[in-house]
């Protein structure tokens, strides 16, 4: 899991979100509504729902284009059962909430690092940013 994940509130623009991506090499940002998360945005969801669609990256607010339907799992969640809800939900990003706060996130990359070291997509999620 990755402590400490970036949260940006849901009013804020799109151009903040991807500014804090580029800034902190990351894909990913949770959005959150008085501190409680209330979505997700991927740097994909910035091209394909606010660039592709011509959306104003400076007005339009996180709120409108992230993904609200979140798989959410607890700390002391059982990583076997975290794995699960991403297959059978095909998400690559899973927030880790206490009380509905953010606490965390963890990331199909995450889970390969954990428990596949030796696989090929762990050595790509554990290579530094190319960017």
């Amino acid at each position: 899991m990755t402590y400490r994940p970036v949260c940006l509130p849901a009013d804020a623009p799109v151009a903040k979100a991807a500014r804090v991506m580029r800034d902190q090499a990351i894909g990913d940002v949770l959005v959150t509504k008085d501190e409680v998360l209330c979505g997700l945005v991927t740097d994909r969801d910035i091209v394909v729902r606010a660039v592709a669609e011509a959306r104003d990256p400076y007005s339009t607010p996180l709120g409108a284009l992230c993904t609200s339907d979140l798989v959410t799992a607890r700390p002391d969640q059982d990583v076997e059962e975290v794995m699960r809800l991403m297959r059978e939900r095909a998400v690559r990003r899973v927030p880790v909430v206490v009380d509905g706060r953010p606490v965390g996130i963890v990331s199909l990359g995450d889970m390969a690092l954990d428990r596949y070291p030796s696989s090929p997509l762990s050595e790509i999620s554990g290579a530094p940013p190319n960017g």
